[in-house]
């Protein structure tokens, strides 16, 4: 049974929740393997339609669990962890939204980039600080560019500057701030919003935008012509059209039930 990380599925929403609070959800290698199963259930269930990272307590997460590192606790096997937990968030056909109170530091901010959405409290701190202890800022080398440009994340990885929410939605490293107060109604707002949309559509809309990353977006016509024509032969976009026909908000969750043919 997990005992360092939570994971509870309601409503279509899967939250996975980073729990040891006692040192502000920092890392160590058991955490980093019930992340890592806990983000390939939400990926397979098919009850979940998008996903909540979390921490228990006053903080996201506070980075490598330090005492962990200095006793030599820390190698290969939470690394290689750690970087499937990442991946699986990174990959799965599904929104993953990072919902950031308080210490958002370190691996805390490389799970927070894993994600395709980030929220957070107007009280949160974001950085890095690997290479002050002597690692690689492994989830943020591979994705922090991409989300904030190479100039703003060498800063980030090279100086270890740790920054407030505001100047973090500035930059683009987060979408939103939210009042500490008003957090867990704004957190509802942004996955209704994700529920709004089309499970088929969201999936091939985040995989290709993950794509056009590495590839001529010439060379992806097909792929993309392909992914459209499956969006054309769903059946959410009959429930869209019949939406727009009536003149309301399309609904795509909860799956409408059918019964069986025959």
């Amino acid at each position: 049974m997990a005992e360092h990380v939570r994971f509870e599925v309601e409503a279509g929403v899967g939250r996975i929740t980073l729990n040891r609070p006692e040192v502000l959800n920092a890392l160590h290698t058991p955490l980093a393997r019930e992340l890592a199963d806990a983000a390939e259930r939400a990926a397979r269930d098919p009850e979940v339609w998008v996903v909540v990272i979390a921490g228990a307590g006053r903080a996201f997460c506070s980075g490598m669990d330090r005492n962990e590192l200095s006793a030599g606790r820390i190698g290969e096997p939470f690394f290689r962890h750690w970087i499937r937990a990442l991946n699986r968030l990174e990959d799965m056909d599904k929104v993953a939204v990072a919902a950031i109170r308080g210490h958002c530091l370190g691996g805390g901010l490389q799970l927070a980039l894993a994600c395709d959405l980030r929220l957070a409290a107007e009280d949160a701190v974001l950085g890095l600080g690997a290479t002050r202890h002597g690692l690689v800022p492994d989830g943020a080398v591979l994705r922090l560019a991409r989300v904030v440009g190479i100039g703003r994340a060498k800063e980030l990885a090279l100086l270890n500057d740790e920054i407030p929410a505001e100047e973090a939605r500035a930059i683009g490293l987060v979408n939103w701030v939210a009042p500490a107060a008003a957090f867990d109604d704004r957190l509802g707002e942004v996955l209704a919003k994700c529920l709004e949309g089309s499970p088929t559509a969201t999936r091939h809309t985040k995989r290709l935008l993950h794509h056009s990353f590495h590839t001529d977006p010439r060379a992806m016509i097909e792929e993309l012509v392909a992914a459209q024509r499956e969006c054309l032969a769903s059946e959410e976009l009959g429930e869209a059209n019949r939406a727009w026909e009536a003149r309301r908000q399309a609904r795509f969750y909860p799956r409408p039930h059918r019964p069986p043919r025959g």
